[in-house]
């Protein structure tokens, strides 16, 4: 059964290696250049664990690569402090970028766990054999979700444990609750 450990997968800040969407910047904190970021993965105490990460804005080329990061969990949000981001000033410019970090720099998965950005272009089907698409994003806000399309059709299906049981390297499983494929149609 897959454990779930990171968060979502978006567009690459980089070229054409796979990043995560760890978070986004939502305002400076303080005086001293610190960001406070919305994280948006399952742990955001995980991202005090990163040393280094990106920031980037989405539809804008600028990309930073940020080494010697230090995080801490405030509430639930993270506070990050990057390198050469010294007054509030400079730190006001990183509002509503994004928080990145290399697939390459997460830890191997365990045996019995999936990251789930993994999972984008895989076939999505049923325990009794039918096919639902291709799971083509996911959508974070609390309870992250699936969505899979099929031409027109389009379903959102929570990315729990107790609905994915089997990935391998071209397709996912689902053993969905009666009535959740018709509700989202």
């Amino acid at each position: 059964m897959p454990v779930w450990k990171s968060s979502s997968s978006g567009a690459s800040p980089g070229s054409g290696d796979a990043f995560i969407l760890l978070g986004t910047v939502v305002r400076p904190h303080g005086i001293r250049g610190e960001l406070k970021v919305c994280p948006h993965t399952e742990r955001p105490d995980n991202i005090c664990c990163y040393r280094r990460v990106y920031l980037a804005a989405v539809g804008n080329s600028e990309i930073i690569e940020c080494t010697d990061v230090r995080a801490r969990v405030s509430g639930r949000m993270v506070i990050l402090s990057v390198p050469g981001c010294t007054d509030r000033n400079r730190a006001e410019r990183f509002v509503g970028w994004g928080l990145w970090l290399a697939a390459s720099d997460l830890p191997p998965a365990e045996a019995d766990e999936v990251y789930l950005y993994t999972l984008m272009d895989k076939r999505a089907r049923t325990v009794d054999g039918r096919s639902l698409g291709t799971i083509r994003e996911l959508l974070g806000g609390g309870q992250e979700r699936l969505v899979i399309r099929d031409g027109d059709h389009e379903y959102l299906v929570p990315a729990v444990r107790a609905f994915i049981v089997a990935v391998d390297d071209t397709e996912v499983v689902l053993d969905l609750p009666p009535g959740l494929s018709e509700m989202n149609r």
